[in-house]
C-alpha cells in the first residue's frame, strides 16, 4: 500500500508554480500537512520538558494562560480552555501539589479562586515559552520580520470567529 503522507521536507519543497492555480474546491493538503508538522514540532520539545514533571499538554496550556494572566479566575480559565471543570480540576490538582500554581481567594468575592504561578511555575512557564519563542523567531527570521503581521493575521484567521481568542497582552505583544 502506497502512503500519500509526505515528509515535512517533501511538503515544504512543494510550491505551486502559481498560487492562484489552487482549486478552492480541493483540500489544500500541503498547508494541512504543514500545519500538522508545525504543531508536532512546536509542542514536541515542550512535551519532553513537561514529561520530566509528569505533565502533559493540558498542564502546558494551564501554565501558559496563568502565566500570561496572573490572577485569572478558575471560571475565566475554563472559558479560555473550553474544558470541563473535572478536566481542569485534575490538572490544577497536579500543578498545585507540585508547587507550580497557587490559588488565592478573591479580594471582593472570597469564593473566587484566583490562580497564580509560583516561582517554580514561572520558571517552567519561562522554559516552555523560550523553546517555542526560539522556534517562532527562527521561522519569522527566515521569512522576514516584516511579514510577522501577515503570519499573525493568517493564524488569527484560522480561529473560529464565534469562539475567538484572548488578546495578547504584556511585553511580548506586538
Amino acid at each position: 500500500m502506497t502512503s500519500t503522507l509526505l515528509s515535512a521536507a517533501a511538503v515544504a519543497a512543494t510550491q505551486p508554480a502559481d498560487p492562484r492555480a489552487l482549486t478552492p474546491a480541493l483540500p489544500d493538503f500541503e498547508l494541512i500537512e504543514l500545519l500538522f508538522f508545525a504543531y508536532r514540532d512546536f509542542v514536541g520539545e515542550p512535551d519532553r520538558l513537561l514529561e520530566r514533571h509528569g505533565f502533559g499538554r493540558a498542564h502546558h496550556r494551564v501554565i501558559h494562560f496563568i502565566n500570561r494572566h496572573p490572577g485569572l479566575t478558575v471560571a475565566e480559565l475554563l472559558d479560555i480552555l473550553e474544558i470541563t471543570k473535572q478536566s481542569l480540576a485534575r490538572v490544577l490538582k497536579d500543578l498545585i501539589h507540585g508547587d507550580f500554581v497557587e490559588q488565592k481567594a478573591g479580594a471582593e468575592d472570597r469564593r473566587q479562586r484566583l490562580l497564580f504561578l509560583t516561582d517554580k511555575g514561572r520558571a517552567l512557564a519561562d522554559g516552555l515559552a523560550t523553546m517555542q519563542h526560539q522556534r517562532i523567531t527562527r521561522a519569522v527570521a527566515a521569512i522576514g520580520p516584516e511579514h510577522r503581521p501577515m503570519i499573525a493575521r493568517f493564524l488569527a484567521e484560522l480561529i473560529d470567529k464565534e469562539r475567538g481568542a484572548a488578546p495578547a497582552t504584556g511585553p511580548s505583544a506586538p
